[in-house]
């Protein structure tokens, strides 16, 4: 891994064929109900593939987001009010869907005066009340406010999932308005205080990291007892987001994922297409 700037085209590891069943019906159901996907708002280079394997991560809590990460493509306009009857749609697109692991993610909402917590919360009351499947939530920092983490928790999702995305060095740059000691805490205070939860979180490789700074971080989300580690590569949601500094090739994804499952992790991912919420169903059923 080297801090050199990306060529203009990607490498042949990341071109990616676009699938028969590119999901049309999941289109159309997000449409009908009225619902937003990580999916789509942050530009995956996967959502064909998931939306054509009838899975989809829903975002809740609207598109945009009230803070600015230079990575993310989601929308950083003033958040709009919540929608009361979004978790009882978010559930009715689970049952629709047959959906045997639902995955929610949201935009941070630090303007609420819970930042979105009882949200979360209500909506995986309501996918319990509709199905019977398993949930994963990928949730913001909540400014590692224990009280507000425990009201999502409470809840009973079956993974709690906060991303710590890059290395401490370049949060200033990459998150500016987070902390990485907070995330870290985020996740040890999950698993200390509901051990029927696995935690989750995830890397991004190519913002001009090294392999030993991965690797000090991996350690430090071992020792904070996360469970589920996924590593990927960063890609520029478009030129006024942070720029690639270096496409990492595939064997060099093998040799972190396999010191990271040396630390003794349930499950790791790693390689340049994974997200944190990319077939998260077969990880799930994995462990």
């Amino acid at each position: 891994m080297t801090n050199k700037q990306h060529p203009r085209r990607l490498p042949p590891w990341l071109t990616k064929k676009i699938p028969v069943n590119t999901g049309k019906p999941v289109r159309e159901l997000l449409k009908d109900l009225e619902l937003n996907t990580v999916c789509a708002s942050a530009r995956c280079p996967n959502s064909c593939e998931c939306y054509g394997k009838n899975r989809a991560t829903f975002l809740i809590m609207g598109p945009n987001c009230s803070r600015s990460c230079t990575f993310c493509a989601v929308d950083k306009q003033r958040p709009a009010p919540l929608e009361k009857d979004e978790p009882q749609r978010v559930a009715e697109a689970v049952k629709r869907l047959k959906l045997k692991h639902a995955v929610i993610t949201s935009v941070t909402r630090d303007d609420l005066p819970d930042e979105g917590a009882n949200h979360f919360k209500e909506t995986i009351l309501e996918i319990k009340k509709l199905n019977n499947c398993t949930i994963e939530v990928l949730t913001p920092d909540f400014n590692g406010k224990k009280d507000l983490i425990s009201i999502v928790a409470d809840a009973g999702p079956d993974i709690f999932n906060h991303n710590i995305e890059t290395i401490q060095r370049l949060y200033l740059t990459i998150r500016p308005e987070a902390n990485y000691q907070q995330s870290l805490d985020v996740l040890n205070f999950v698993h200390s205080k509901y051990k029927n939860i696995l935690t989750k979180s995830g890397i991004m490789l190519g913002l001009g990291e090294s392999i030993k700074e991965v690797i000090e971080t991996i350690k430090n989300l071992a020792d904070a007892n996360v469970q589920i580690l996924t590593i990927g590569q960063y890609l520029s949601p478009s030129t006024k987001h942070q720029k690639v500094m270096e496409y990492i090739h595939p064997d060099i994804f093998d040799e972190i994922g396999a010191k990271a499952k040396e630390l003794g992790f349930k499950h790791v991912s790693s390689a340049p297409f994974v997200r944190s919420s990319y077939n998260a169903e077969d990880v799930f059923a994995a462990i």
